[in-house]
């Protein structure tokens, strides 16, 4: 079917709109890989340059007039109770340079759930007098019982945590007595366990914060988010305002990882503080801060029996597992079975416990890092209990009627052959020595797939000028080139002809980034906005070069008749024939240029010194499905990331609580430990693409790594690590109870 186009053109030095109907080619799509000019290849970051010189401004380097410095006090106690007028401020007031001061015990008090939830919040003219401020505050806490450790906020007469609910909450029972029964009694082996998986900590470089600033009704807001539209919403909602009296800007921010979605309650009060002094107002969490009153990914921990026959085939699956998000319900996908595994017969059930510890949020890839690591240490006990490689064992029990099982033992192929599968202990242990080598596997899988919203505006002007624009905010992945190589695909131009505006609510709509949502939600409507302004374009010069706008061709600077090379002109030509105005295009999502689902598999091997416990990670071997690649090195910037991340939670970070206190006994960098230069291993990346349409990445990297890690400590001792992280202290303790000593 022929579309139509509308378009203005000149005639005789005058500006005229008219209609052309154009041909409907085939399908948009992202072309051919073999072909394409910048799409799939290693496109260095706009912003690269910015960022190593400093002339990018993160939220931290907002420096306004007049601007005031903000901090907030936080409860010392992980429980206790705020009466209306408990807060006094008298002697706060009288530190010369304080300017406004607002308290959280309001007209009903508050009730504080966790050390270090908010009391109030104090703006000065630096942030030293700030700080004085919050200590001169007076604060008259009536402390309740508390509980910080899931075990015993599991006790009968433990404390409760949210009013009337109970702390473990269970969810629905999956699977039946008899069904689970009848698979044990067809298995050939068993294997029971007990896992867990730490709770951990966003640790984002740039802390939550934001600059608020008041012109008379009006709010801008510079925010270190990952939802520049989400927070403008969440600001008006909180202020009572109307949204189109807030805007968001977000030009760069350090990190995010799932916790920097909302304004949350530090956004509202530094917007309530710029609004009592009439100045505008900086607050940036302190480390401390971020440590303490922040969110935390939840941990989890399991309760497993399995069993298999002698082919290799898992026939039951019992499992109970817990999942602590503190004062917030969280939930795992292997809450109801194992994790990407197929069996028929599961009996399952998840439990979500309170404890006074601060709510849970999302931390990449959320709740699958967890099941990952519960699920694939079953699967590979099941492996080694019935005799059979590890990877014949895996792709035995997947599920046939999935499209990424194909994918995943493909990936396997690939990543046994670049690891050196065949090296590995055909029996865990067999090492000899104080230091012993191992190798392990793990998969993962995602979503990914974006979601519909986003909106893009694409301007072409008479001298050339092209400028795309969109409110989606990069939290350093890269997007800005992302949005400049697919509009310089279609229009062929070089990347340096496009300028890509993003990170302001102001610019057309676009969805959270989180999940792996950011590309397949703003990729498609990219293209589509490209895809209208090159019609558009070539509606308006198919009179001046004689032609029919179907019959050009875009590409190396210049707009070129197919059957005729000599009628062609620059691009800069070509749009000093358009109107004054030039051209304006929009797109919005087309979701047959995404897709959902993608599928990964990673390779570990591990040098484990017996003696002392001490695992250091030698290389890691990622194949990772993530469709159709835009940017090969960003891509491959994110999976090494993942890595990084899956390394410390292998083997580094855990939150340490006070039992006594109930507060964070590693509230720094310091003690809470990350992966550094030294513990980075090699990583070889294979990016797989079966399917020509864009998912995301973010996620999927970083789902496997511990599980594989973990796995390869047994092949390399035959002492599998129970909980994460696997330090030298959790090692040498399951060493020893399986040998029958003291754990």
């Amino acid at each position: 079917m022929p579309k139509k186009i509308k378009t203005t053109v000149i005639e005789n030095g005058f500006e005229k709109e008219v209609e052309i109907e154009v041909p409907d080619g085939p399908p948009v799509s992202w072309g051919d890989p073999n072909t394409n000019r910048i799409i799939g290849r290693s496109i260095p970051r706009f912003d690269g340059p910015d960022k190593v010189t400093g002339r990018a401004k993160y939220t931290y380097d907002v420096n306004l007039p007049g601007m005031l410095h903000a901090r907030v006090l936080r409860s010392p106690y992980a429980a206790a109770r705020l009466e209306p007028g408990s807060v006094d401020v008298s002697e706060a007031k009288k530190i010369p340079g304080v300017k406004a001061i607002i308290t959280l015990d309001g007209q009903t008090g508050k009730t504080l759930r966790y050390a270090g939830d908010e009391v109030a919040a104090v703006a000065a003219t630096t942030p030293e007098i700030a700080e004085d401020a919050i200590r001169a505050i007076k604060v008259n806490y009536k402390p309740l019982p508390f509980v910080v450790k899931p075990e015993k906020a599991a006790e009968a007469n433990a404390p409760q945590v949210q009013n009337n609910q109970p702390n473990v909450v269970p969810s629905a029972v999956q699977g039946k007595d008899e069904d689970v029964a009848k698979g044990f009694a067809a298995s050939a082996v068993t294997v029971e366990g007990t896992f867990e998986s730490q709770v951990r900590l966003h640790c984002c470089l740039e802390t939550h914060g934001h600059v608020c600033k008041w012109d008379g009704d009006r709010l801008t807001v510079w925010a270190s988010t990952q939802n520049v539209h989400g927070v403008r919403q969440e600001f008006a909602n909180g202020l009572k305002i109307p949204q189109d009296r807030v805007r968001v800007i977000t030009e760069h921010m350090g990190g995010g990882f799932g916790s920097k979605f909302g304004a949350r309650t530090e956004g509202i009060l530094c917007a309530q503080l710029a609004k009592e002094a009439g100045a505008p107002v900086k607050l940036m969490l302190t480390r401390w801060d971020e440590q303490c009153g922040n969110q935390n990914g939840p941990g989890a921990k399991g309760k497993f029996k399995a069993g298999a026959s002698q082919d290799g085939k898992i026939q039951a699956w019992q499992s109970a597992v817990e999942v602590y998000g503190g004062t917030g319900r969280a939930n795992i996908p292997a809450s109801s079975g194992p994790y990407i595994y197929d069996t028929a017969n599961v009996k399952a059930q998840g439990f979500s416990v309170f404890t006074n510890t601060g709510a849970n949020a999302a931390l990449r890839a959320p709740g699958h890092p967890q099941a990952s690591f519960l699920t694939e240490s079953v699967v590979d006990e099941l492996a080694y209990k019935v005799g059979m490689d590890p990877l014949e064992f895996r792709s035995r029990n997947l599920k046939e009627n999935d499209p990424k099982t194909a994918w995943w033992r493909e990936e396997m192929r690939i990543g046994a052959q670049r690891i050196g599968w065949d090296r590995r202990n055909k029996t865990p242990g067999m090492g000899t020595g104080p230091k012993r080598r191992g190798m392990g596997v793990a998969l993962s899988t995602w979503g990914g797939g974006g979601s519909t919203g986003t909106i893009v505006d694409l301007t072409i002007a008479r001298d050339g000028t092209v400028v795309v624009s969109t409110g989606t905010q990069d939290l350093g992945t890269g997007v800005r080139t992302l949005v400049a190589m697919i509009v310089a695909e279609e229009l062929g131009l070089p990347v340096q002809a496009v300028t890509p505006r993003i990170g302001d609510s102001d610019y057309g709509f676009s969805q959270g980034s989180g999940g792996s949502n950011t590309t397949p939600s703003v990729a498609p409507a990219v293209k589509m906005a490209a895809v209208d302004a090159k019609d558009k374009l070539a509606a308006a010069l198919a009179g001046p070069l004689g032609t029919k706008p179907e019959n050009l061709v875009f590409g190396d600077s210049k707009i070129t008749a197919k059957d005729d090379p000599g009628k062609s002109m620059s691009f800069k030509q070509a749009c000093q024939r358009l109107p004054m105005r030039g051209i304006t295009a929009r797109g919005e999502w087309n979701s047959d240029l995404r897709q959902s689902g993608v599928a990964g598999v990673q390779f570990a091997e591990v040098e484990v010194d017996v003696e002392t416990g001490k695992t250091r990670v030698l290389k890691v071997v990622a194949v990772q499905d993530c469709g159709r690649v835009i940017n090969r090195l960003t891509t491959e910037s994110q999976i090494n990331g993942g890595i990084v991340q899956g390394i410390a939670q292998a083997l580094l970070e855990k939150r340490a609580e006070d039992n006594l206190t109930g507060r964070i006994l590693n509230p720094n960098l310091e003690e809470y430990k990350l992966t550094g230069a030294m513990e980075i291993p090699e990583i070889e990346i294979h990016l797989y693409e079966p399917h020509g349409r864009v998912s995301g990445i973010g996620e999927p990297a970083v789902v496997p790594t511990s599980s594989a890690i973990a796995n390869a400590i047994y092949n390399a001792t035959g002492v599998r690590v129970p909980s994460l992280p696997a330090t030298p202290d959790v090692f040498l303790a399951a060493a020893a109870a399986q040998k029958g000593g003291h754990a």
